[in-house]
This record gives C-alpha cells, structure tokens and sequence, in this order.
C-alpha cells in the first residue's frame, strides 16, 4: 500500500508500516512545514493513502473536491503508547483493500467511511484555498539515495 504519512502520525506507526512492506512517505521527513493543501495534493498526485490524526483533512478533501482515486485515514485512537498505536493501525490499514475513493474514521470500535464527493463545485480562490489547485511539489529523494555515496 502506497502511503503518505501526515506530521502527526508517530515514527512507530511509519517504522511499523515500512516493516510489513509499505511504501510510506513521512511528512515529517520529507515534506516538514507543508500546509494541508499542499500535504493533499502531494498524496493525490502521488496516488498515496493520506493517514492523518488531524480532522481538517476530511473537509478540506471534499472542498477540493479530492478525486475518488485518493484516500484520507483519520486516525482517532486513544492516548496510547506509540508501539501498540502502530499494531492496532497496521491491522486496520491492512484489513481492508477498498480505502480508495473514501474519507475514513479509524476508531477503536469502529471504522466509518464516506465516499469522497466535492461539497461544492467552487474555484479555489473563493473556497479560501490560498493557491489553485492542484499544487505541483517536488518529489521528495527516496531515503536510500543518500546511501548511494557510501558503497
């Protein structure tokens, strides 16, 4: 699963996903200060699940009017240690193939999804978007290009 991970989701959560075999993309390493559009569009153009803990994804997908190839995860768990906040997400992102095309709750009990649908058809200028979208960003390197100099 191809995934872009928002600021706030742990390293634990990131080094767990990476160990099962998923192609994650941290924020925090990568794209450290992007606003939320920019965080978005980036997991758009790149075809990334967007696994978040900030609720401001879901509507800003739909004033964007995110197309149904993309996904946002709102993770909503309780305070927990970070190692079995990363189990719990692993099972969850795992027990489904059908993340595409939804905004999804992650709850301890529960997942609730909803299709991702624009709530209004408006230009980005008068939905307070502060560039067009979509944003086109710079493809952060892949962590082991720096290794390359070291062999």
């Amino acid at each position: 699963m191809r995934i872009l991970a928002d600021e706030n989701v742990s390293r634990s959560v990131v080094a767990l996903l990476r160990e099962a075999g998923h192609e994650v993309t941290a924020v925090g390493e990568s794209m450290r200060g992007a606003t939320d559009i920019e965080v978005l569009t980036y997991a758009q153009i790149e075809g990334r699940l967007l696994l978040t803990c900030d609720k401001d994804f879901g509507e800003l997908a739909c004033r964007v009017g995110l197309p149904a190839s993309s996904a946002v995860v709102w993770v909503r768990l309780p305070q927990t240690a970070p190692a079995a906040e990363a189990v719990v997400l692993r099972a969850v992102l795992e027990s489904r193939a059908d993340w595409s095309g939804h905004y999804a709750v992650v709850e301890m009990d529960k997942i609730r999804m909803r299709p991702l649908r624009p709530l209004t058809a408006r230009p980005a200028e008068e939905s307070g978007l502060h560039r067009p979208y979509p944003v086109r960003l710079a493809r952060p390197e892949p962590p082991w290009s720096a290794l390359a100099g070291l062999t």
